[in-house]
């Protein structure tokens, strides 16, 4: 089933997908409406989006056109952002998916109106293989306004390219060129933030390693799991916007989270994950650390607040 990718507009129908769309977050629900809008203006939408949430309002979920699965991010309802678990809200979603095709979204992604089209339509030509899509970055949070627009179907592309900017630090496709996919054996590259795989292969790769906590290398895992298994890796130049919020560079603030992480990923796989950040770290002497040790990093102080205020940059599109 090929789906053909129109530009959305009030006049056309939009096409439901037999996808499942799976998103998850906790006290950033005005990026979840957003999301939710875009998607509901699509040129086809997903036959359901699962949201691991549990405090978006029910109200705020019903404007949106879309078949809306709300599960709690835990057993008593009771989530706090300190306990948010990205990983194990992502599994809880894929466990729920009625579908067996299905596309993961951070939640501070808007899609374009044809991105659900194009990259099912890809996901179906490459059944076996794990797809990433293409961010761009918003310089500055959409206003009130601009969020009003979007739900209405009348806040353009063109307005969010000239709002948005791509990551140099990325592999970026030149959108001028007809490739729009092409397979990478870099899965370091790859980031949870918008991908897509069929049941089985997720499946196969036994979803997300739950004992990674916190911020920091549990899709890098996800991915070199799938590398392993020899699960094919493309990327594709379908793009969603990255709403922008505020980053910490480098992230002071999950030092402890990235620090467990980078240990339980070089148990795993005798590499270390997220080397600049941790040579940033080394460098401040928070942390000993070389990237030919072979031994676990131990923390050597926590940074001050000082630090912390330094390093945080309210306005920046990424990290």
């Amino acid at each position: 089933m090929t789906i053909k990718a129109q530009d959305a507009d009030h006049n056309t129908i939009a096409v439901t997908v037999p996808l499942s769309v799976i998103t998850t977050c906790y006290g950033r629900n005005q990026h979840l409406y957003n999301l939710l809008s875009s998607l509901a203006q699509g040129s086809a939408r997903p036959s359901e989006v699962i949201i691991v949430n549990d405090d978006a309002e029910p109200a705020r979920l019903a404007e949106h056109d879309l078949n809306i699965v709300k599960i709690p991010t835990t057993e008593n309802g009771l989530a706090s952002n300190a306990s948010f678990d990205i990983g194990r809200n992502r599994n809880l979603g894929a466990a729920r998916a009625a579908y067996e095709a299905m596309i993961f979204l951070d939640v501070d992604c808007i899609v374009t109106p044809t991105f659900i089209a194009q990259l099912y339509n890809k996901l179906q030509a490459h059944p076996d293989a794990l797809l990433m899509g293409q961010p761009r970055y918003l310089t500055r949070p959409l206003r009130d306004d601009e969020g009003s627009q979007l739900q209405q179907g009348k806040l353009s592309a063109d307005f969010l390219d000239k709002l948005s900017v791509f990551n140099p630090y990325r592999d970026n496709f030149d959108l001028q060129q007809d490739t729009t996919i092409k397979q990478t054996q870099d899965y370091g590259a790859f980031w949870s933030l918008c991908f897509a795989i069929m049941r089985p292969q997720f499946e196969q790769i036994g979803g997300f390693d739950t004992d990674y906590v916190g911020y920091g290398a549990e899709d890098t895992d996800f991915a070199f799991v799938a590398r392993t298994l020899g699960i094919d890796f493309y990327v594709t130049s379908d793009v969603i916007y990255h709403q922008q919020h505020s980053v910490y560079r480098p992230p002071l603030n999950h030092l402890d989270s990235i620090v467990i992480n980078a240990n339980r990923f070089y148990e795993k796989w005798q590499h270390w994950p997220m080397g600049g950040w941790l040579g940033e770290f080394a460098q401040l002497q928070l942390i000993d650390w070389q990237e030919a040790q072979t031994t676990p990093i131990c923390i050597k102080r926590q940074p001050s607040y000082e630090e912390i205020t330094a390093a945080h940059y309210p306005d920046a599109p990424y990290v």
